[in-house]
């Protein structure tokens, strides 16, 4: 019972990191209906920035604050210099373009800081906690409480603010919102910086429980683009339902299984899902007249 509780306790903590990169992938998706391959490399910025500007001399929470800040900025700086430049080409042209931005982050994260790997303090000590004969750690507690902060937040500001009701207008349907008086590439630009803050706090989260690099974006992105798929991409339930899933699955799979197959399962998820469901768990299926 200790190490069921054991796993179910490491699957929603990194459960909860996928979720937010979900939610990234969801946000862009909707905004613009193109997948953002760099979502990954959102969350190496994020966690890279708060562990150099801790060493530059500012406390903590300074650090992670400023560094949700510059990612956003790079989230910003991708719409406007890359994805808005090439928006009349086709959506597989401007899922290449987010693959190569993903390929340069990496190389300037190399020329910026280095290729070693760096990790920030825990939040609030090390010294596990004990549940039932499960022990956690009071990082995992600040990663689902984030989690779950940030997911009502969100809620709030796409049901009660007018930016998130006009990105929800977009999402539905860009034309009509643009007709309605919408201003359609603030609201994309809006979309970027949301989802490079929500990688940058995923960062900020995992990496005093994980080292981080400048390849770290790689493995954590595709998990959560398996996590969107899972749930159904653009659906922000099905962001959190499909982290959730993934993570616990991983968690079972190297407890009960062997780690050797914990990374391999999200690949197997995308190509489940792909087949069986292309449009996830909890994503609306669409008819069209041919």
């Amino acid at each position: 019972m200790a190490d069921f509780l054991q796993f179910i306790i490491a699957g929603t903590t990194v459960g909860a990191v996928y979720t937010l990169v979900a939610i990234g992938f969801s946000v862009i998706f909707n905004a613009t209906r193109i997948v953002n391959f760099a979502q990954g490399e959102f969350l190496m910025i994020g966690g890279m920035s708060a562990a150099f500007l801790l060493k530059a001399g500012l406390p903590l929470w300074a650090a992670a604050l400023l560094a949700i800040a510059v990612t956003a900025a790079v989230g910003m700086a991708l719409e406007v210099f890359a994805v808005r430049i090439a928006r009349g080409a086709g959506i597989l042209m401007l899922i290449v373009l987010t693959i190569g931005a993903a390929i340069t982050f990496r190389g300037v994260a190399q020329i910026i800081w280095d290729r070693n790997y760096h990790s920030l303090p825990a939040f609030s000590g090390t010294a596990p906690l004990d549940i039932f004969g499960a022990s956690i750690a009071p990082q995992s507690i600040w990663v689902i409480v984030v989690c779950l902060v940030v997911v009502a937040a969100l809620h709030l500001f796409f049901t009660r603010t007018l930016v998130g009701k006009a990105m929800r207008a977009v999402a539905a349907d860009r034309d009509a919102a643009y007709l309605c008086g919408i201003d359609v590439n603030r609201t994309m630009l809006v979309a970027f910086a949301l989802a490079g803050a929500l990688g940058a706090v995923g960062g900020v989260l995992i990496a005093p429980i994980a080292l981080i690099h400048f390849e770290s974006g790689i493995m954590l992105g595709l998990k959560g683009f398996a996590a969107a798929m899972l749930g159904g991409i653009g659906s922000f339930p099905g962001a959190i339902a499909g982290g959730l899933v993934l993570g616990l699955g991983e968690a079972f799979t190297a407890g009960y299984l062997t780690s050797a197959y914990k990374d391999a399962l999200a690949f197997l998820v995308i190509v489940i899902v792909l087949i069986a469901r292309p449009n996830g768990i909890l994503g609306k299926s669409t008819a069209g007249r041919v």
